[in-house]
């Protein structure tokens, strides 16, 4: 197997998660970890015995083909085009970039250097949300009506230990949670053709719950409550309500509603979990899944998919196209907020073709 080579840069929260997870997929090789604090590339280095090193060295390794981004949102696209200067393709945390301004340049650096962008998130990949796709696309809900789409928490300052970049440019609800909805309902139904909302913030501070800073007040830089709809290129309309300011709620994460049933969706936010459809006449039915990915936690699966892209020549389906319409979505809520107006969209984007059965044991060859 032709083995590709990948350097992580940003050793944060979620850097665990990714080294967890590449470990399942032999075709990668994880040539070094960087980042601006060297003590923290070092610890991380140490626990999952990978090198550390400077990331001036991953861009100038010539094993290294794909750097994984996974640094703040707000450093998304100034790394990325680094890496895109030294030649090597790039994966992002999610979201793209702050602005769609800022992941449009991104793509066209990657398009004008003939290299490719990934962006996470990959949980529409995991056997669940292939599964509800494979439904839609048998067409086992009729026609597709409309939806609904629901993140709402009291906020990740209870829980994160460095949380101030939630609440900064790049942050918030609708760029934090809205990649998970709005890709698997890309995913599920193809692009948005126009957004209607509204944006607010209640609170100028918060106050952290969790250790080490425990009791330390952080501002509030970004909107922390967008709800509004979303008119799909398809016909059909999907409520949308991303929020750090609910208590708590009753709403399931997804549901597609169509002329003759209704699937009930699991959380976007992970691979696996329950499907229900529920039909024009006669009772529920839980949807067996039996596509790979859904058990476990497979972050990184994005990456992998990517690498056998690469080797093999075909297109990668956590992409940047992909990405970049999500992002513009995603902005579309403060514009139509700002502006008091439906706001279309600019891009438009194929879905990625769906992963097949057969993909197990971290092959995804096809």
């Amino acid at each position: 197997m032709q083995r590709i080579g990948i350097g992580i840069i940003g050793c944060g929260n979620i850097s665990s998660t990714y080294l967890k997870g590449l470990a399942h997929f032999p075709i990668l090789k994880i040539c070094g970890i960087a980042d601006l604090n060297p003590d923290l590339a070092q610890a991380r280095a140490a626990e999952f015995g990978v090198p550390a090193c400077s990331i001036d060295a991953l861009h100038a390794d010539p094993d290294v083909a794909i750097i994984v981004n996974l640094t703040v949102p707000k450093a998304h696209v100034e790394v990325g085009l680094k890496a895109l200067d030294a030649g090597k393709h790039v994966y992002s945390e999610k979201p793209l970039g702050v602005t769609f301004g800022e992941g449009k340049r991104l793509l066209d650096r990657a398009n004008a250097r003939g290299l490719r962008v990934g962006s996470a998130p990959d949980t529409f990949l995991g056997g669940a949300h292939q599964t509800a796709r494979a439904v839609v696309d048998a067409g086992a809900i009729g026609q597709p009506i409309g939806g609904t789409a629901f993140f709402m928490c009291p906020g990740h300052e209870r829980w994160h230990p460095n949380p101030d970049f939630y609440y900064e440019a790049g942050g918030g609800p609708m760029l934090d949670m809205g990649p998970y909805y709005i890709t698997d309902l890309v995913n599920l139904l193809g692009p948005v053709e126009k957004v209607a909302g509204f944006a607010t913030k209640v609170r100028d501070t918060r106050r952290i719950g969790s250790e080490p800073r425990r009791g330390e007040v952080i501002p509030v830089d970004v909107p922390t409550h967008v709800t509004g709809l979303m008119s799909f290129v398809n016909g059909a309309v999907v409520q949308i309500t991303m929020s750090f300011d609910v208590a708590g709620h009753r709403h399931t994460p997804l549901e597609i509603y169509g002329t003759d049933a209704t699937l009930i969706v699991p959380d976007p936010n992970h691979f696996g979990g329950d499907l229900f459809l529920l039909p024009l006449v006669g009772e529920a039915q839980g949807k067996p899944v039996t596509l790979p990915y859904a058990e476990g936690n497979w972050r990184s699966l994005g990456v992998a998919d990517m690498a056998f892209a690469i080797a093999n020549n075909r297109p990668h389906r956590a992409n940047g196209d992909l990405a970049l319409h999500v992002l513009e979505v995603m902005e579309a809520f403060q514009t139509a907020s700002d502006r008091g107006e439906t706001v279309a969209m600019t891009t438009r984007v194929e879905r990625p073709a769906p992963l097949a059965a057969s993909l197990v044991d971290g092959s995804l060859g096809r």
